[in-house]
């Protein structure tokens, strides 16, 4: 973890979601022209010349965790995150959320799109990476990815500030967040109900 007190942004897409060739590149350079401190844990989709030459380059602020498995909820509550970089799913927005951390949204499938929606638009704790055309569905540029990164990593910003700032008022609800993903909690419930009527085809009394 790089020793940068507040100033360094988690970039991470889950264990699932597909990143195409193209827009792995994309990303990069976003990260690369954005100037931040981060660290990138990733699953490689390629490996050639780019990948070594990007890692070269942001040698000294980026590091790069290829192909590992890390214990997410620790790398937010470490006292250099700033920001977390995600797909959106779920599971990573209430963690973000419980420890904490502005949220960048960086959608790819599924239910991420409204989940990086209300990030940013409803409870105003993150940005969301927007298309050339203003979507959150498709084709994200670099220069779009590096202005994005800038935004939310910016505290000095009006919009880093307020983010920040929603960021504290959502830190009481954070526990409340916290108890429904444990054993008994209200999501670790529903999961369960789930898996019952996936496996029994009847809801659990």
């Amino acid at each position: 973890m790089l020793d940068v007190e507040k100033s360094v942004l988690y970039v991470a897409f889950g264990s699932l979601a597909e990143i195409t060739i193209d827009q792995f590149r994309e990303l990069a350079m976003g990260l690369e022209n954005s100037g931040v401190h981060f660290l990138w844990v990733m699953r490689i989709p390629f490996e050639d010349e780019f990948l070594n030459e990007f890692e070269e380059r942001v040698k000294g602020r980026g590091v790069l965790v290829k192909n590992q498995w890390v214990d997410q909820v620790e790398i937010l509550r470490h006292g250099s995150v700033s920001g977390l970089m995600s797909h959106c799913g779920w599971n990573s927005v209430l963690e973000s959320i419980c420890e904490s951390v502005p949220l960048l949204g960086f959608p790819i499938t599924a239910d991420q799109y409204w989940n990086a929606r209300m990030v940013e638009d409803y409870y105003g704790v993150g940005v969301k990476v927007l298309t050339d055309t203003g979507s959150v569905r498709g084709f994200f540029s670099s220069e779009c990815i590096a202005n994005k990164v800038k935004e939310l990593m910016n505290v000095e910003c009006v919009k880093g500030k307020e983010i920040r700032e929603n960021v504290k008022k959502l830190k009481g609800r954070g526990a409340a967040a916290r108890s429904a993903m444990e054993e008994g909690g209200s999501s670790w419930d529903a999961l369960d109900m789930f898996i019952d009527q996936l496996i029994f085809g009847k809801k659990k009394k």
